[in-house]
C-alpha cells in the first residue's frame, strides 16, 4: 500500500503484510497509520478468515519504532518553525510581565503550546516555561486555567488540543503575533 510522503516499515506476520506510516522528519512516537493486508503470495486458505487479534498483538510496536527511528531524519520537524515558535513564547512572556494571566497572555500560551505539540515536540511545557520564565508547574497551571476558561480545548488522554473561536477571537487583538494562528492540526 502507497501512503503519501513519509516513512513506511513493513513487517510481516504470517499471511500478512503490516505496514506502519510516519509523516516526514524525525519520529517522535509511534506511526500515524497502520494497515494489515494480506500478502500477495499468501495462500487464500490463511487468509479467508480475516485478521486475528493474535496478528496484532503479535506485532511488535517498539521493534518497529525503533526500526523507523533508525531510518529516519534526526532533525526534528519542528526545527523548521523554531524561530516562530521561540517568537510567540517571548510573546507570551512579555504578555505574563506586562499583564499578568491575562486572557490575552493565555490566548498566546494556548497557541504556542498548541503548535509544540502538533509538531511533536516531546516536552512542551517545560520548552514553553525556560521561554516564558516561570517553572514549568505554573505553566501547567496557566495551561489548565485556559481550559476552564474556554480558551483551549482538549484531546481525550492527549496533550495538546484545540483553540476555541473565543482563543482566536483574543489573538485577533493581539499587536505582533508572529505567523498564522490556523486552526491546527489536532
Amino acid at each position: 500500500m502507497a501512503f503519501s510522503e513519509g516513512l513506511e516499515v513493513v513487517r510481516f506476520q504470517g499471511p500478512w503484510m503490516i505496514t506502519a506510516w510516519w509523516p516526514e522528519g524525525a519520529v517522535s512516537g509511534g506511526p500515524q497509520k497502520l494497515v494489515v493486508e494480506a500478502c500477495p503470495e499468501a495462500p487464500a486458505g490463511e487468509v479467508a478468515r480475516g485478521i486475528s487479534t493474535t496478528v496484532l498483538r503479535r506485532l511488535d510496536l517498539v521493534d518497529v519504532v525503533r526500526r523507523a527511528q533508525e531510518v529516519a531524519p534526526t532533525t526534528p520537524p519542528w526545527r523548521a518553525e523554531e524561530s516562530r515558535l521561540s517568537e510567540l513564547a517571548a510573546l507570551a512572556g512579555e504578555l505574563l510581565g506586562a499583564e499578568g494571566v491575562s486572557e490575552r497572555y493565555l490566548a498566546v500560551l494556548c497557541l504556542t503550546y498548541r503548535d509544540l505539540v502538533d509538531k511533536g515536540v516531546q516536552a512542551p511545557v517545560p520548552w514553553l516555561a525556560e521561554r516564558v520564565g516561570r517553572k514549568a508547574d505554573s505553566v501547567k497551571d496557566h495551561l489548565k486555567k485556559a481550559r476552564r476558561e474556554g480558551l483551549l480545548g482538549s484531546r481525550a488522554g492527549r496533550a495538546g488540543g484545540e483553540l476555541s473561536e473565543r482563543a482566536r477571537s483574543v489573538l485577533g487583538e493581539v499587536p505582533g503575533l508572529p505567523g498564522e494562528v490556523g486552526a491546527g492540526s489536532g
